[in-house]
């Protein structure tokens, strides 16, 4: 069988010598060139020099190959200038087969195999077409044949292999191939060689002996630092990654902008557009990478300055009209409570795609515009862009912030049917949480039991936030037990149950959560909050906290604003201190709640003409909410909070949420 398919494709080599296609003028000529110098004699030293440069033109005319086609087209040509045995060209030939997924145990192997003389680099150029086409096993007993024959390998060898390791995260064999470079010798002062180590352990999540690699590297480059200052930023260690950028001698833009985004994948927002801006003063270009980095770090920090800054930087470079750093403006301006300019930027893109469309359908449903929402949806699906599964947790968060049961439930069952979207977790979560919402626990307990994925938290936390809204300790009682076992750490259900528990009068039951969340060492998130001051200036607040060097004004201004409320018949909402304490201890805790905190002071330094924008990393309680909406009356300004689930518009005594939050 082996020597019909030799034949075959040696045959189709040879037919092709002669082929009168438009791609073989090139080939005819150099069959001329040989024809002419066989009449005349030609010095062994001549021949040497005719016969390099036949191998340089073949190289060329193969790097401009498009198909399988004019690949056999030369090794036509080759066979017929008797270069079947030259490790140069053939190596080039079977790099090129790979390049266009030819089998490598048909075609690639048999012209191989007939070399009778093989250097390193025709042996690894088949060690590399295995490996591009999933073959490790096979690669490594090339390999071993390699070595058996006495051949010793090249650099190129070891990367290949290296980076098939760290493909496949398999540390233990990229270990073995690490013992070669050493056992072979010459390897361990390779920069290549050391890059490609470097990455694969770091892939592997091995990075102690990524940074034993790199410390033992006697010549480094920048792919050199950059690749652990990525390993560093992955594993969370920031500070680690720092203090190696900081001993990097000349810092490229890619290792800038690991840091950028490295600072912002790890929630450090603010050290991540320090850095950005640092990058900026020190002249280094921008990419859409770095770009989306510091966009993300925007968003998470929610300051308005920061946002415009960026998107001018966007707008200054041409990368606006990119799409994915336009889809990561539209998250950025949504999540910094500015949903009219994110809907500008989206209304500005020449080019949209799914994540265009699912960002804005998610910033209009976190604004609790759903009727914005639904109909971007329908937009949508007037053009040839199919809606994922983002899209559709999108439009049913929508659906559940504004109490669309009806509306919910139709585009849920459209999902698969329509879209060829299977619903997900995160869908059955969506769909749990609009149930909830509306007060049909029950029914969504039920769907939560039966849906045809596992659930996870997210299903059980919509469930037990909806059973905080309407009162059902019982229903709350299932969903946390369910919650303790897939987030035994997860304090933040402990104390919702608990609040469900003191909101019900049972007190005994409150003790026992308290107990048990005692037990496992469990200490409470501190509610904070920050806000914009002069100059894009962050102020934060810590709840009780009244250390701030304006404390006394920020008293002030609440008082009075509290006095004012009480004189339009404002009382507190007791309820929301969850502790067994008296009333007058109830209503202190309340006013130093940290976004009450935060709106003080932003009523004491900014301008009677402009928003507020309050960010909170805890959902608001009851008592904020209703002290926001008569305090924007009062003070006749706009005031928006954006607490960890949805933002809130206050505006004339009302919330965008219409109270269904």
């Amino acid at each position: 069988m082996r020597a019909l398919t030799i034949a075959r494709e040696f045959s189709t080599a040879r037919s092709l010598i002669y082929a009168p296609k438009q791609f073989s003028q090139q080939l005819q000529q150099q069959q001329q060139q040989s024809k002419a110098t066989e009449e005349t004699f030609v010095p062994f030293s001549q021949l040497q020099q005719q016969r390099k440069l036949l191998e340089s033109e073949l190289i060329t005319i193969l790097d401009g190959c498009n198909d399988l086609h004019q690949i056999k087209q030369v090794h036509a040509r080759i066979l017929y200038n008797g270069l079947n045995q030259c490790c140069y060209v053939l190596t080039k030939f079977i790099r090129m087969l790979a390049k266009f997924n030819v089998p490598m145990e048909t075609y690639p192997r048999l012209v191989f195999d007939q070399v009778r003389y093989r250097n390193p680099f025709l042996w690894t150029s088949l060690i590399r077409g295995y490996l591009l086409q999933g073959s490790l096993k096979e690669s490594i007993v090339l390999y071993g044949s390699m070595r058996i024959e006495g051949i010793d390998p090249v650099s190129f060898t070891f990367s290949a292999l290296f980076k098939a390791c760290s493909e496949v995260l398999d540390v233990g064999l990229g270990r073995q191939i690490h013992t070669q470079t050493i056992l072979v010798g010459g390897f361990t002062s390779d920069l290549y060689v050391g890059n490609t180590l470097i990455d694969m352990y770091v892939k592997c999540g091995c990075l102690g002996c990524g940074r034993k690699v790199f410390d033992e590297m006697p010549d480094k480059d920048v792919i050199s630092w950059t690749e652990l200052i990525n390993g560093y930023a992955k594993g969370g260690d920031m500070e680690s990654a720092a203090a190696l950028f900081d001993g990097l001698p000349l810092k490229d833009m890619v290792a800038w902008t690991a840091m950028v985004t490295g600072y912002a994948q790890n929630a450090k927002p603010g050290e991540a557009i320090q850095y950005f801006e640092r990058m900026q003063n020190a002249g280094i270009e921008t990419d859409e990478v770095t770009l989306v980095g510091v966009i993300s770090a925007c968003a998470q920090l929610g300051v308005v300055k920061y946002a415009n800054w960026v998107c001018h930087i966007a707008e200054r470079s041409g990368f606006i009209k990119n799409v994915v750093v336009g889809s990561a403006l539209i998250d950025m301006y949504s999540k910094c409570g500015i949903v009219e300019d994110a809907y500008r930027v989206f209304e500005g893109m020449k080019e949209r795609n799914v994540y265009s469309y699912s960002s804005m359908i998610v910033g209009f449903a976190m604004h609790g515009q759903g009727h914005a929402a639904l109909k971007l949806f329908h937009e949508m699906a007037e053009t040839d862009i199919r809606p994922n599964r983002v899209t559709f947790v999108g439009v049913l968060t929508a659906c559940s912030h504004m109490g669309f049961v009806e509306q919910g439930r139709q585009l849920f069952a459209s999902m698969e049917k329509c879209y060829g979207v299977a619903p997900a977790a995160d869908h059955y979560a969506c769909m749990v949480d609009l149930l909830g919402r509306a007060g049909r626990l029950e029914e969504s307990l039920e769907l939560a039991q039966t849906m045809h994925v596992d659930p996870h938290a997210g299903v059980w936390g919509a469930l037990l936030g909806a059973c905080h809204i309407h009162g059902n300790p019982d229903i709350a009682q299932v969903a946390a037990s369910h919650l303790f076992e897939l987030e035994p750490e997860g304090i933040g259900n402990y104390i919702v149950l608990s609040n469900i528990y003191a909101l019900a009068g049972r007190w005994d039951d409150v003790s026992r959560v308290r107990k048990l969340m005692k037990m496992k060492g469990l200490k409470k998130n501190p509610g904070y909050s920050w806000v914009e001051g002069k100059n894009g200036v962050i102020h934060e607040f810590v709840a009780n906290d009244l250390t701030h060097s304006k404390s006394s004004e920020i008293r002030r201004v609440l008082e009075d604003i509290l006095d004012r409320l009480k004189a339009r018949g404002y009382q507190p909402n007791l309820s929301s201190v969850p502790r067994d304490v008296s009333d007058e201890e109830k209503k202190h805790i309340l006013m130093t709640h940290s976004e009450k905190l935060a709106l003080a002071f932003a009523v004491l330094t900014t301008s009677v003409a402009s928003t507020i924008r309050i960010m909170k990393n805890l959902r608001i309680c009851e008592d904020c909410h209703l002290f926001m909406c008569g305090a924007s009356q009062i003070i006749e300004r706009e005031i928006v909070v954006r607490d960890n689930m949805r933002f809130h518009h206050f505006q004339d005594g009302k919330c965008s949420c219409g109270n269904f939050w």
